[in-house]
């Protein structure tokens, strides 16, 4: 069994690398070219093996024990650190009027209802775990890669809520506050739902 530290090491690399879709989205005028540009976060957690939250949190169905689930806090712990690794330092480069961006995206999202946050939370979990799973599951190089190249967008360009993404914003737009955590914890769940959903009407088809 990896230890919490090994693992809260590989949840800080894939925050880092979380931060890169995210500084990569936010320095790309078009929308759909960020939006695309942005998967390269997840292609590498899973490529190289990091530990991402909403990458996690789909097989919680089938490890229902204390555990998993402290497994999944040292996770979180690992991904806000890596986030705020990239998103804190982007204020002192000649980028950092991409803090600025990020800010403006913070204000939109701390400024809506927790309901629509959730809402949108749970959908992005779900295309979450689809494209993770299909990763695991299909042996098709481009099967693999198409699953994370279209989810990823996906859930960008429906305005859906990803967690671990929004560490990053809000710590490069230093929107950090008691509202930013409050929408976190809640976007934090909406993803946890979204993410085990499928698998649990999935085991009831079965």
């Amino acid at each position: 069994m990896e230890t919490k530290g090994k693992l809260f090491l590989r949840a800080v690399l894939a925050g880092i690398c979380i931060g890169i879709g995210g500084t990569v989205y936010l320095a790309c005028s078009n929308k759909y070219v960020g939006a695309f540009l942005f998967s390269i976060g997840l292609f590498a957690i899973l490529t190289r093996g990091f530990a991402l939250y909403t990458g996690m949190v789909g097989y919680l169905p089938d490890n229902l024990h204390v555990d998993y689930v402290i497994r999944l806090l040292v996770v979180l712990a690992g991904n806000l650190v890596g986030t705020a690794c990239m998103g804190l330092p982007l204020a002192l480069t000649r980028q950092k009027e991409l803090c600025q961006t990020a800010a403006d995206m913070c204000a939109v999202k701390l400024g809506d209802s927790y309901l629509s946050l959730l809402i949108l939370a749970i959908g992005c979990g779900i295309l979450m775990y689809l494209a993770v799973d299909g990763f695991k599951r299909s042996n098709d190089p481009l099967i693999q890669v198409l699953g994370i190249f279209l989810g990823v967008p996906v859930f960008i360009l429906c305005g859906m809520e990803h967690s671990i993404a929004d560490m990053y914003y809000i710590s490069a737009g230093m929107a950090w506050g008691m509202k930013a955590i409050l929408c976190l914890v809640v976007i934090i769940l909406g993803n946890g739902i979204g993410g085990v959903l499928i698998p649990l009407i999935a085991s009831r088809t079965k």
